[in-house]
């Protein structure tokens, strides 16, 4: 089969490079790692033979051990196997720096649509460059990091990577032997669980060495090319952050790690400003400049490392002074240096003094209880009518009075309803300290009804602030299937309530609505999660016109497919008119993070694709984005044989106990990777309701089976073609974006999964006829997006992302037959608690790996 010249390039760029850097491991002066580096290839074989000859984990392991003399003991196979983990870990590592290292060759995907597309388009066509223009007035992306732990290199690791990726773009080979050598040395785990304020430090990481100049490149680009004046452009790259603001679910953090969070964020942006303003000192040495300077030098430095309590938002003493000094350069120096100086007014623009938004997010139950809790307790002031709180709906909307008063808790106060007040009151602080955009945004988790939004907006009335200056903005989080499908009418609720709509009407009447795909997902199957958030955009979108609403829609996208991960821009670029699209809101977290956004090259090329998806999506609307009635039949029905699949998978007896029993779902907990628990409610039996989307879609991705990103799609694909509706479906597939992107996500999802390494379970007598069903269903699968594609293999039209898929999944092979050997020596074995221990820290140091390794496309 003849190559393309991009899988040329990317064989040569990428997979010939790691071949050739995987030598150097071999020269390292460690002797252990050359002993492990001898035996890995060995080992790598050993798995694959006994994989493609479906035997179990144990048959294989112990196999390869009886060759070799040194390896009796079993401390010594636990040794060996525990350096195999490090060494992989740290060839995924390599993978990592090398592939984006080769970026800028390779050019990540096959439809690249970026600015440069954008400017060619506006150059050959002058009307539509003034529609870019007019769009580009109110429209954003705004990325929102979150602290989601699906992805595990600490800060020291990343670093290194970084480090890696810029010698291996200049093939500085002595530098990549030292960097090597220092990978080699450094760990890759945390003794102790982060706290929230380590995982905000670990991500600022992000904000610092990427986002910080990306935004401003990105913009700088805008500027020049369209000739856009800047006064006329609203912010273009927006950030959000979760980390010390995300509380559901959540003990760990607290009004304390909120603050501490917030007044990290903007003591490192002001390190970023006063190493850009040595430069501009060090250059500026002009008359008339001085005192500026001098003011500037003083306020940079202070805040960067002398801060105070709670200082005040300067954006615009620094402004002041920097336009001053422009003006200075304009008019008596021939505007040299200027560009610095535009390009540090340019930041400053962008990220004030708060760097990224601080959201707050709390799950609906406690703000209830919270609510609950103040009436009980001050009766008299609230006048509320306790009775009415179980009654109905339209009752409880009627009773909240939005009265103003000052209301505080008693000691004895539950931990979470203390937390809840003290936030609310400390969102006053942080936004004197970093303006109104430093945190602006309270997200209201499993929000069911408009008295949870109208509850918590009551809330912030009892706890300080005032009905006029009220400067938050109330998000509901819809995610269940059953939530979605109540979306509509809890906000047409909201938009008629008189309190409510007097709010968003101070608020510039914009509404920010979060759509989440991860539990909808986990509750309803991969069909009908994304068809009823699709659903529901396009009915939130016609109450928001309606009400003449400016509605932005938040979502809640994991990093795979089965949590809304995938390719993203394309969703965004396909959403047709019957939906919203005017601003590109979402979460990245985790390996989304590092893939996406983790270099300057990456996260350019990506924030780009969604600017352009954006825009494009809106003046340049494909005929089949917008579904048509009969459309959205076919697609409806699909979804609810889908749906009915899933549901009689998640009913199935076996189910959890499936997963606990084969997957490392238990061990996810002992692992240091967040300061998040793995369940809600983690003091009792697992239940499904309470298992954290994360580790559910984790257990089913250890397990090389991917459950949550296909289950279901086949039978609903066999079942249209049963119905004479293939044709339709066919035809759905070729002209709506969202169908094809949704079906090749979906492929993407497979091409990770490989049930050959658990098909010695199909004879397990508990779990083999589980297992079969499973198996077959992926068959289906297989079968009908093969057909529906047109395609012989999976992801045939994403060669390059095939290959990266397919390369990494050979890297981690070795480690997820270590974690299933591990897990059944655990579970079948009389072992000594020491050897108990060595098999559980096994467990948990091959998910790191499985895990990193998983990053393609997001």
């Amino acid at each position: 089969m003849k190559l393309s010249q991009k899988q040329t390039t990317f064989q040569n760029e990428v997979l010939t490079r790691f071949d050739l850097f995987k030598s150097l491991f071999l020269t390292l002066p460690f002797q252990t790692v050359k002993h492990t580096g001898t035996l890995l290839p060995f080992f790598t074989t050993h798995c694959e033979n006994g994989v493609n000859n479906h035997l179990p984990p144990e048959e294989i392991i112990d196999s390869f051990f009886n060759q070799y003399e040194q390896f009796v003991q079993e401390e010594d196979r636990i040794d060996l196997l525990f350096r195999i983990v490090q060494y992989v870990e740290r060839q995924v590592v390599l993978f990592d720096a090398i592939e984006d290292s080769s970026f800028a060759h390779v050019s990540g995907t096959d439809d690249v649509r970026g600015l440069h597309s954008l400017f060619q388009l506006s150059n050959n066509n002058p009307q539509l460059k003034k529609q870019i223009i007019n769009k580009l007035k109110d429209f954003s992306v705004r990325l929102v990091l979150t602290a989601h732990p699906t992805q595990f290199y600490p800060g020291p690791v990343l670093g290194i990577i970084n480090d890696l990726i810029e010698a291996m773009k200049i093939n500085d080979i002595p530098n990549i032997y030292l960097l090597l050598q220092q990978l080699g040395k450094t760990p890759f785990i945390n003794k102790e669980k982060p706290t929230p304020v380590d995982e905000a430090i670990s991500l600022a990481w992000y904000l610092e060495n990427v986002f910080y100049s990306v935004a401003s490149e990105i913009q700088s680009k805008i500027d020049d090319e369209l000739e856009v004046p800047t006064e006329d452009v609203k912010q273009l790259v927006e950030l959000g952050f979760w980390p010390g603001g995300d509380r559901d679910g959540n003990p760990n953090v607290s009004a304390e790690s909120t603050r501490k969070v917030a007044t990290l964020l903007r003591t490192i942006l002001f390190r970023c400003y006063y190493r850009d303003f040595r430069i501009v000192k060090r250059r500026i040495t002009f008359k008339g400049v001085e005192k500026y300077l001098d003011i500037l030098q003083n306020l940079f430095y202070e805040n960067s490392f002398n801060p105070i309590e709670h200082p005040d938002d300067e954006t615009g003493i620094i402004l002041e002074n920097l336009n001053a000094v422009k003006d200075v350069l304009n008019k008596y120096h021939n505007g040299l240096f200027v560009e610095i100086v535009e390009d540090l007014i340019r930041k400053v623009n962008t990220f004030g003094c708060y760097f990224t938004t601080l959201d707050i997010r709390q799950d609906s139950s406690v703000l209830r209880e919270t609510f609950s809790y103040l009436i009980e307790n001050n009766q008299k002031e609230t006048s509320f009518n306790l009775d009415k709180l179980s009654k109905s709906e339209e009752e409880k909307q009627a009773e909240i009075k939005f009265n103003e008063l000052n209301l505080n808790y008693a000691d004895d106060a539950d931990a979470l309803i203390q937390d809840t007040v003290d936030v609310i009151k400390l969102l006053k602080t942080i936004q004197k300290s970093g303006s109104e955009r430093a945190a602006q945004r309270f997200i209201i988790s499993n929000c069911q009804q408009a008295s949870d939004i109208l509850e918590l907006m009551q809330l912030f009335l009892w706890n300080g602030w005032k009905k006029d200056s009220l400067t938050i903005d109330f998000v509901p989080l819809f995610e269940t299937v059953d939530d979605l499908s109540r979306a509509a009418d809890v906000m047409r609720s909201l938009y008629t309530n008189k309190h409510y709509k007097a709010h968003i009407k101070k608020r510039g009447n914009k509404q920010t609505i979060m759509l989440g795909f991860s539990d909808s997902t986990k509750d309803g199957g991969y069909l009908m999660a994304n068809w009823s958030i699709y659903k529901a955009k396009i009915e939130l979108t016609a109450i928001a016109r309606e009400y003449k609403v400016d509605l932005v829609f938040f979502d809640g996208r994991g990093g795979p497919p089965a949590r809304g991960g995938g390719k993203t821009q394309r969703f965004y670029a396909s959403m047709g008119k019957e939906i919203e699209n005017k601003h590109i809101q979402l979460t990245i977290q985790g390996q989304t993070i590092s893939s996406q956004y983790g270099s300057l090259d990456t996260a350019q090329y990506n924030i780009e694709q969604l600017l352009y998806a954006g825009i494009i999506s809106d003046l340049e609307q494909k005929e089949g984005d917008t579904l048509t009635s009969s459309q959205k039949s076919v697609i409806d029905k699909m979804a609810h044989e889908s749906h009915a699949k899933f549901l009689s998978l998640r009913k199935n007896p076996l189910f959890l106990n499936y997963l606990e029993t084969l997957s490392p779902l238990k061990s996810l907990s002992n692992i240091n990777i967040s300061s998040r628990p793995v369940k809600r409610n983690s003091d009792r039996e697992l239940r499904l309701e309470d298992l954290r989307a994360i580790s559910f879609v984790t257990s089913w991705s250890q397990l090389k089976q991917n459950i949550p990103g296909f289950y279901g799609v086949g039978s609903a694909l066999k079942w249209a073609e049963e119905n004479n509706l293939w044709s339709s479906v066919t035809n759905l597939y070729e002209t709506s974006g969202m169908f094809n992107t949704l079906i090749d996500n979906c492929m993407m999802s497979m091409t990770k999964s490989n049930f050959n390494i658990t098909e010695y379970m199909k004879n397990d007598e508990k779990f083999g006829e589980f297992w079969k069903m499973l198996f077959t269903e992926y068959e289906t699968t297989k079968k009908y997006v093969l057909k529906l594609s047109n395609s012989k293999v999976l992801m045939e039209n994403y060669p390059i992302e095939r290959a990266s898929i397919l390369a990494r999944e050979k890297i981690v092979l070795p480690l997820l037959i270590i974690q299933h050997y591990a897990i059944r020596a655990l579970q079948s074995r009389q072992l000594s608690e020491e050897t108990k221990a060595s098999y559980t820290k096994l467990i948990s140091r091959t998910i790191y790996g499985v895990v990193n390794a998983g990053r393609n496309l997001a």
